[in-house]
């Protein structure tokens, strides 16, 4: 290992340490309490909330799935998702934050999704918080497969040892330290490492600007290649036999530029559409000290979204010019922002600029399990198996899940050829149609009933894996994201089992009419 490595190395390790060193100041706390576990004990302030709930969402999609997109094929997608992402950011703040908060503690005190939609609706048989912590079981699997795959990526190209040996140490951290510290520990945590990413997304836009003479330079590469720059096209790289792009003199080679209409468009900013759903976001608005403070949370987390995707798209462009050649497929794209950091930084410094991506991969994959493990251990084992069940019982259930998940995360993130970007996207279709539209519409709309919600949750969760195995493949009009007409099915589905069912009992209508008025 050459001393550059060790210098690598040793910044990383330095943070790893203070990310345990939280987990385990706030272990006692956290183990007090189911509620303190999952929810902190609703008691964090709009700075954590904010930036918990951004670098949470964020992963390490951030740092190495959204260069890579714009790396590999230029401007269009990356960028359409990128404003998709902050204008939903935006509106999930506006929208459900506070009535979210207010309605879950009027709903039982809920501290988890699926308790929230059982009690919202008075669901006595607990069939939607059944339904409900399936959905966020699978989704999250994937989830934290993703993340899996960001650490082993992340450790092999640094230092070139096995990725799957680097993937399954990176998942063990990430278990060790989100079962020791809970919610508030993740929570505080990832204030730190929000921080840290955004750090590292400027320093990095920065130096790769001054590295290639500014941007004209940038300029003139993006313009050289059909599609590259544009919003309404997609650049198309020439691919071989082996779909891995063609070089030639060690230039990469492009087909002319593939067209991004209309529909495409309207599809990519449907990500927005995913925030309404994310159970890792939503219990960062359950969790907030107080209704009051959502619209502090909301502009930080709205300025910290925008500025980091614009510096994560800039950079795959940036990169693309400055390491023209340097990748010759998707996945392997994914490492730009590793690579342009071991370029443009002294060692130690790039060791702490590359931990942005182990913060956004640990901030992202301990939310996963979290909310997955307390889905089982809260809304299954005590909600529908042994309600009499107390903390100490739920809490063990919860860490056995997380063995769970952390196996199925380790199991899916074996392939080394998967693609960050495209695994999250679909996990993030799962979570948007499951859940963003009865999320809206419980919080919205008087006249929606039980039977309503959960043909919603069921009908938007199904049409995702319709929609991208079966329908997505026959290309051209159909060639969507499958976020958009799954998102769509379930508001119909919502609305129209609603209208032909009976209305809700006088108790669900009238909590509906008052819950705007809790002081909280």
């Amino acid at each position: 290992m050459q001393t550059s490595d060790i210098l690598i190395l040793v910044a990383m390790i330095v943070y790893m340490a203070i990310i345990l060193t939280v987990s385990f100041m706030y272990a006692k706390r956290s183990q007090s309490s189911s509620e303190e576990f999952y929810l902190g004990g609703r008691k964090i302030g709009p700075w954590v909330a904010a930036m918990s709930a951004e670098a949470s969402d964020m992963s390490g999609w951030l740092l190495m799935g959204l260069p890579g997109v714009a790396y590999f094929t230029g401007a269009s997608e990356a960028v359409w998702t990128a404003i998709g992402l902050a204008a939903g950011t935006y509106l999930n703040w506006l929208i459900v934050a506070k009535r979210l908060r207010k309605y879950s503690q009027v709903a039982g005190n809920a501290i988890t999704l699926p308790d929230y939609f059982s009690n919202r609706f008075h669901d006595s048989k607990r069939i939607l918080m059944t339904v409900a912590a399936l959905f966020i079981l699978v989704f999250f699997a994937i989830y934290v497969g993703s993340c899996f795959v960001t650490t082993g990526k992340l450790l092999n190209s640094l230092f070139g040892w096995p990725y799957l040996t680097m993937m399954i140490v990176g998942a063990v951290l990430v278990f060790t330290y989100t079962t020791v510290g809970g919610f508030l520990a993740e929570s505080v945590s990832d204030l730190i490492q929000g921080f840290i990413m955004i750090l590292a997304l400027i320093v990095v836009l920065i130096g790769s600007l001054i590295a290639i003479g500014g941007i004209d330079n940038v300029a003139g590469f993006i313009q050289s290649v059909p599609g590259f720059g544009s919003l309404t096209q997609s650049a198309v790289p020439l691919l071989d036999e082996g779909g891995a792009q063609v070089l030639v003199g060690g230039q990469p080679q492009w087909d002319e530029a593939g067209g991004y209409g209309f529909l495409v468009i309207l599809s990519t900013l449907a990500w927005g559409l995913g925030y309404f759903g994310m159970p890792q976001v939503l219990l960062r608005f359950m969790a907030i000290r107080s209704s009051g403070e959502v619209k502090s949370s909301r502009r930080i987390a709205t300025i910290w979204c925008v500025i980091s995707l614009a510096a994560a798209v800039a950079i795959g462009l940036i990169g693309r010019a400055l390491f023209p050649g340097m990748f010759t497929s998707l996945s392997g794209a994914e490492s730009i922002f590793i690579e342009l950091a071991k370029f443009l930084l002294p060692a130690f410094l790039a060791g702490i600029m590359i931990s942005g991506i182990m913060a956004a991969t640990m901030s992202s994959s301990d939310s996963y399990m979290l909310i997955a493990s307390s889905a089982i251990a809260q809304n299954l084992f005590k909600g529908l198996f042994k309600k009499d069940a107390t903390d100490k019982q739920v809490m063990w259930v919860a860490r056995i899940t997380m063995v769970v998940i952390l196996i199925f995360g380790i199991i899916i993130a074996a392939d080394e050829n998967s693609s960050i970007f495209r695994v999250v996207s679909y996990a993030w279709a799962g979570f948007g149609a499951t859940f963003g539209p009865l999320v809206l519409l419980s919080l919205l709309w008087r006249r929606i009933n039980l039977p309503g919600a959960l043909a919603g949750m069921v009908c938007g969760g199904a049409m995702v894996f319709i929609w991208h195995e079966l329908i997505k493949p026959f290309g051209g009009v159909w060639g969507i994201y499958e976020l958009l007409p799954a998102f769509v099915v379930g508001l119909i589905a919502i609305v129209a089992v609603s209208l032909l069912t009976k209305p809700p009992a006088q108790e669900v209508l009238d909590e509906f009419d008052h819950y705007m008025e809790l002081d909280v």
